[in-house]
């Protein structure tokens, strides 16, 4: 029995040792047998700390030398750099709309669509946030959604901005592709660009010069909104089909000083009554209220 438990032992320590040392060296990596990805976590899904071009050690001209007052002139400069608060970007998709006939002019929000806008408009309010920048998508039924909503929160009409790049379109090929919705490859080469520019208009950290944290309110789109996500928490972006968010839904992003980005809220809805809760586009009109 000795002899056994001798032999146990000085077996478990050598295989210890054996596997210590086959982890430790890079190129013999043992992957997680639940992920599908073939690479070492350190070779890919590394967060790029500079994804918004204003990592303020991008921005400070870099040290010449290592004299005390070329350092000195750095740390300064960066220090000038670095932000000291926060950015939280809420996007609100409009509620449910009737698509009808073959120009957006026609595409206006059902009963139960203003009735989803009513509710978001005032859980917003609830939220007692101020906001400093209101923007919406200058499709009918975004502007319908929120104009909605203006009457619920505080905020002045006259301040809020339309914005073309937010309009509804098809971001990039998704994966994995679905059956029943195949736009043409030119839809996505024409909307993927406008697209990805209204994420860099709206997604950076803050500014070294801003002086408290801010909240952007952006009435929008399923598809747009679902694309930001993913791009802000650098996922694959062509994983963004396989999220979904219903009408009038909140969901919240957070960029920090650092200029790392959370979520708080994904399509929450949970303000909403049961039988509010849309997603998909209704065949007729329905006075569901």
């Amino acid at each position: 029995m000795r002899k056994f438990t001798a032999f146990a032992c000085g077996t478990g320590a050598g295989l210890a040792a054996y596997y210590y040392h086959k982890l430790r060296d890079p190129q013999l990596t043992v992957h997680n047998s639940w992920t599908n990805s073939s690479h070492p976590v350190n070779d890919f899904a590394l967060w790029d700390s500079n994804w918004d071009c204003r990592d303020p050690k991008s921005l400070v001209k870099p040290q010449k030398n290592d004299m005390p007052h070329e350092q000195n002139r750095f740390n300064t400069e960066l220090e000038k750099s670095l932000p000291k608060h926060a950015r939280h970007i809420i996007l609100i998709r409009h509620g449910e709309y009737l698509d009808i006939g073959d120009s957006d002019e026609t595409h206006h929000l059902t009963d139960r669509g203003r009735l989803q806008a009513k509710y978001t408009g005032k859980r917003l309010h609830e939220m007692g946030i101020k906001w400093d920048t209101v923007i919406a998508s200058n499709m009918v039924r975004a502007q319908e959604t929120a104009d909605i909503i203006l009457n619920e929160i505080d905020f002045e009409r006259s301040k809020v901005k339309n914005c073309a790049f937010l309009r509804e379109g098809a971001p990039i090929p998704p994966q994995p592709p679905v059956g029943h919705w195949k736009p043409e490859a030119s839809q996505f080469y024409r909307d993927g660009a406008r697209i990805e520019a209204a994420f860099r208009r709206y997604f950076y950290r803050a500014h070294p010069d801003q002086e408290k944290d801010t909240h952007t309110l952006i009435v929008g789109h399923g598809n747009v909104i679902r694309y930001f996500v993913c791009r802000a928490l650098q996922f694959p972006a062509e994983a963004w089909l396989r999220i979904n968010i219903n009408h009038a839904s909140i969901t919240w992003l957070t960029i920090s000083p650092s200029g790392n980005v959370s979520i708080r809220y994904l399509g929450d809805s949970g303000f909403l009554p049961a039988k509010q809760l849309t997603n998909r586009i209704p065949r007729q009109a329905k006075n569901v209220v």
